[in-house]
This record gives structure tokens, C-alpha cells and sequence, in this order.
């Protein structure tokens, strides 16, 4: 069993069916995949912070099954433990949203496997996922690319936790996520959950960057994150391009090796808002 954690709100339901979608298309095994889904209501904070529904993850459920009978998706709604464990906590106003914080639950959550790899929703595979969930981490509690940014400004081994294979009984044993927790709720960190973990680390691994390639897209790029980036021109700006906005992955990037996944994602999409138009 392949086994991926997700999180986020249902704003970010394209990145989850696209990605999924792409691990479907670049991997041939008959080794079936569990996608776990970690999301929450938070409208008391914005009225855009509400869970991924039922219908949706019965929608990807489906399409998983398409390609393999035994594939499975699982909503964990972390609601409650959000409420215990960060609400009101310095980091609330994360840099992107709270929903940031919830894979650090990973623990918490009953029936999360010993080997668990957590992705953004705003990633893409260009390769086989089993070149990077096969790795060993048999040693380490978690295995992660260094950021393309961090890297430079911050420290040569400055992880992106966009993508990260984790070892949940090492990171269980060492209590790699109630440190992480405690840091959450007691300072206030400039990359929130991704600071927390880095700083809670006991022993990891650094992978090479193709396993998390944030700018480029190369031959050996196995994971494509499109994650906030500096364009140079016209001018100096950042821009922050997902994967689901295809005519600006055509555009901005000249990116047309995605198009198999893309396009299906479009006619997903037509079929669900069908499908919820004529219930």
C-alpha cells in the first residue's frame, strides 16, 4: 500500500484531484494507493474555511477506483483537535491558512500507517511516485527536498515541507509532532508548520531537488511544485500559478507535458458540476 496524506479546505479540492490524478497517470503498479484527506471547518475565521465535502471525496473516490479497484480515500476531519491544540495560537494567521498546521496531527489521527508520504495540493508527478516513496527512511523521521529559496537566504539544508516522506513510528518514538504542536502554540514562526518541524527534528534526510523541483521542470523531475515563485520579467514580481490553471501553466511556463492530466481534470470537473447541477 502506497499511502499519501492531503490537507486543506475546499478551496483546494482542483490541487487534490489534479495531483492524485498525476500519480494515477506516471505510476504503473498494481500496488493500490490510500489517500488520506486531513480538512476542518473554520468559519468563524473566514467563511471560505469549510471542509471538503462528502460528495467531493465520494467523487474522488471513484476516479481513484478507476484505476485500481483497491484505491481508497479517507477524510479525517481534524476539526476537534484544531479547536484543542491551535485555536487562538500565534501562528492562527499562518502565511497561507491554518490548514497549513493540520498534517501536523498526522499522530493523533487513529489507522495512519508507519510510512506516510504528505504532499501539497499544488504539486504535480512527472515520474513514478515509487522512486520517491520507496526511498528508505528506516533511520530518520522524515525525508524532504531543501526549498529553492531557503536554501540560499536562510541555510544550505533549509527543508520545503511541500513534500515530505515520513516515518511515523521514528516521528511517533521521538515525538516529533507534539514538539512541533508546542512550538505552534507558543511562538510565533515565520513559516509556521514548516519552522516547527525543521526546528522539532531529530534526524532527516535531504533529498535531491528533483524530488521537489519549486522552479524548473526537468527530465528527472519527479515532483513539479507550484509552489509562490520570482519571475524576472517584465520586472521583478512573485506569482503564484497552480497547476489547475491551465491556460497559465501553457502560458507563463510553455509546460504541455501535463496536458494528459490537465485535460482529464477538466472533463472531471464538467462531469461533477453536471452532476451536482441535475441532483
Amino acid at each position: 500500500m502506497i499511502n499519501i496524506l492531503f490537507c486543506g479546505n475546499d478551496g483546494v479540492f482542483d490541487g487534490i484531484l489534479t495531483s492524485a490524478l498525476s500519480i494515477l497517470k506516471r505510476t504503473s503498479t498494481k500496488e493500490p494507493f490510500t489517500f488520506y484527506i486531513f480538512t476542518m471547518d473554520l468559519p468563524h475565521l473566514k467563511e471560505s474555511y469549510i471542509s471538503i465535502s462528502d460528495g467531493k471525496v465520494a467523487f474522488l473516490s471513484d476516479v481513484v477506483k478507476d484505476y485500481n479497484s483497491e484505491n481508497k480515500v479517507i477524510k479525517c476531519d481534524v476539526t476537534d483537535l484544531y479547536m484543542k491544540h491551535f485555536s487562538g495560537c500565534p501562528n492562527e494567521g499562518a502565511y497561507c491558512s491554518p490548514y497549513t498546521l493540520i498534517r501536523l496531527f498526522a499522530d493523533l489521527v487513529n489507522g495512519i500507517p508507519d510510512k506516510l508520504l504528505y504532499l501539497d495540493a499544488d504539486i504535480l508527478f512527472n515520474r513514478d511516485i515509487r522512486l520517491l516513496y520507496k526511498l528508505s527512511v528506516e533511520e530518520v523521521e522524515y525525508a524532504a527536498a531543501r526549498d529553492h529559496y531557503g536554501k540560499y537566504l536562510i541555510n544550505p539544508n533549509y527543508i520545503n515541507a511541500g513534500v515530505i516522506l515520513f516515518n511515523m513510528r521514528r516521528a511517533r518514538e521521538t515525538g516529533l509532532f507534539e514538539k512541533a504542536r508546542e512550538l505552534i502554540k507558543t511562538k510565533k514562526l515565520v513559516f509556521a508548520d514548516q519552522s516547527a518541524l525543521i526546528r522539532s527534528s531529530a534526524k532527516r534526510k535531504v533529498l535531491p531537488q528533483k524530488f521537489n523541483d519549486q522552479k524548473f521542470l526537468h527530465k528527472s523531475t519527479v515532483v513539479r511544485h507550484f509552489s509562490k515563485r520570482l519571475f524576472w520579467l517584465p520586472y521583478p514580481h512573485t506569482d503564484n500559478i497552480k497547476q489547475w490553471q491551465v491556460s497559465r501553466i501553457h502560458k507563463t511556463f510553455g509546460y504541455y507535458t501535463f496536458d494528459d492530466i490537465l485535460y482529464e481534470y477538466i472533463y472531471l470537473k464538467e462531469k461533477y458540476d453536471r452532476e451536482i447541477n441535475n441532483k
